[in-house]
């Protein structure tokens, strides 16, 4: 178990990654599975712009601004030491014009596996992990992965007891097109009767947070990362709490 106010920081860059991708003429392509989970198809062309924007340009804007703010941060993918390591999906299934079909040559994957000795010597050290995707496959290609997921596998091998979840909304949502709707608190035990009023990426986000308490995880802030001091405000309750 690592320290309790030991910090890891994981983030995203969903939409930096959407903005170049369109500067450079390649447009990030999302899909819907059958069971109406959307994700990013990830080739050749959009792992190169992924790398470039999560693992280069943003992850290092973080980590500077938390040295600016005395966080001794180190800036890593989880593909650097393998940090995050999983199989890779290869080919999946999508929903697309009332077909479901098989789509290949997606360089993606599920995080299964985590480099606990690496994150413990980096947090006994004083520093503070910033971590983004890719992962790295168990055949040593780079995958695009799911965050929420991940975290899930960094809680349970981690014995981490809390988490907090900043995205672009006050909280969860009963109805996403309307942040008054926000819903205060959870039962963790009742997480999966919400999976109802998630939609887009918040199907995948309450998919993790329910793998994050099944891992082991008592208490989840779902904060707003638009806001001064996301945190502090999430841990006091200003979002979702899940518990």
């Amino acid at each position: 178990m690592i320290k309790k106010e030991a910090a890891i920081l994981v983030h995203g860059a969903s939409y930096k990654r959407g903005e170049i991708a369109k500067k450079l003429g390649h447009p990030t392509k999302t899909v819907i599975s059958p069971s109406g989970i959307s994700s990013v198809y990830t080739d050749s062309k959009a792992l190169e712009i992924f790398l470039m924007v999560y693992a280069g340009l943003v992850n290092k804007q973080i980590v500077a601004k938390l040295q600016k703010f005395g966080v001794n941060a180190v800036g890593l993918s989880g593909l650097d030491g393998r940090i995050w390591e999983g199989k890779r999906k290869g080919k999946i299934l999508i929903q697309e014009e009332g077909k479901t079909k098989l789509l290949t040559g997606n360089l993606t994957g599920k995080v299964e596996k985590i480099n606990v000795g690496f994150i413990k010597l980096l947090l006994d050290n004083g520093f503070c992990p910033v971590i983004c995707p890719p992962a790295i496959s168990y055949k040593n290609e780079i995958i695009n992965v799911d965050n929420d997921r991940a975290i899930a596998v960094m809680a349970k091998e981690l014995g981490v007891k809390k988490l907090v979840l900043l995205f672009e909304a006050p909280g969860f949502l009963r109805d996403p097109d309307d942040e008054s709707t926000l819903i205060s608190h959870i039962k963790k035990e009742k997480v999966d009767e919400y999976l109802k009023f998630a939609a887009g990426r918040m199907k995948k986000k309450i998919l993790g947070i329910r793998e994050a308490i099944e891992a082991g995880v008592e208490e989840i802030y779902l904060g707003d990362g638009r806001i001064k001091n996301p945190i502090s405000l999430a841990l006091q309750g200003k979002g979702t709490v899940i518990s």
